[in-house]
């Protein structure tokens, strides 16, 4: 037997410590040398062959951690957010509140976050990169912390295996995108 597990920075410890870093779900790469986990607030990448720590990790809502008494109070700390794998593993994608999910490229580093919505889903619709903000200046697509819709999420996502499309499941309603002009990310 194996077990990976993250160090706890003894600086980081609250009440709240072991239910963010509760496992809710968990994805062997195509490669079959990686694994991915995702916990509240976080999805890292585990190589295999080292299960010290992870080797690599992604903020998916780390602006939350600030509002996690309220979280607990209104059970949201308890919602099991998934995770997925691109085609080729270098981008990892995972959903969050408000009808956002996330995009991580492993290669780039660089992130995007994105709603499903109607207005998202009609034919040729082009999906705009939206972004939360705590506090401070705000563009005019930016969203605030506070007007997040906590009702509003998506616990499950899948990314086609070898096609450039994914499934987003958003309470009731399943969007499925399919990028037909950049496959940037996949």
């Amino acid at each position: 037997m194996r077990m990976f597990e993250e160090p706890e920075d003894p600086s980081n410890r609250s009440f709240f410590s072991e239910i963010i870093s509760s496992v809710s779900d968990v994805k062997f790469s195509h490669s079959g040398r990686y694994m991915l986990t995702r916990d509240y607030l976080t999805v890292k990448v585990w190589d295999l062959n080292m299960e010290a720590r992870p080797i690599e990790t992604y903020q998916v809502h780390d602006y939350l951690r600030s509002k996690l008494c309220s979280l607990y109070e209104n059970d949201c700390i308890f919602d099991k957010f998934e995770c997925a794998w691109n085609g080729s593993d270098s981008v990892i994608m995972t959903g969050a509140y408000n009808n956002f999910f996330r995009m991580f490229d492993r290669n780039t580093k660089r992130d995007v976050t994105l709603e499903a919505s109607r207005e998202s889903s009609k034919p040729r619709a082009v999906l705009k990169p939206r972004r939360v903000c705590v506090g401070g200046k705000r563009r005019r697509d930016d969203i605030s912390v506070d007007s997040l819709d906590f009702t509003k999420k998506i616990l499950h996502t899948a990314w086609h295996p070898a096609e450039n499309i994914i499934a987003i499941a958003a309470t009731n309603n399943l969007y499925i995108f399919q990028d037909k002009v950049n496959s940037e990310m996949h």
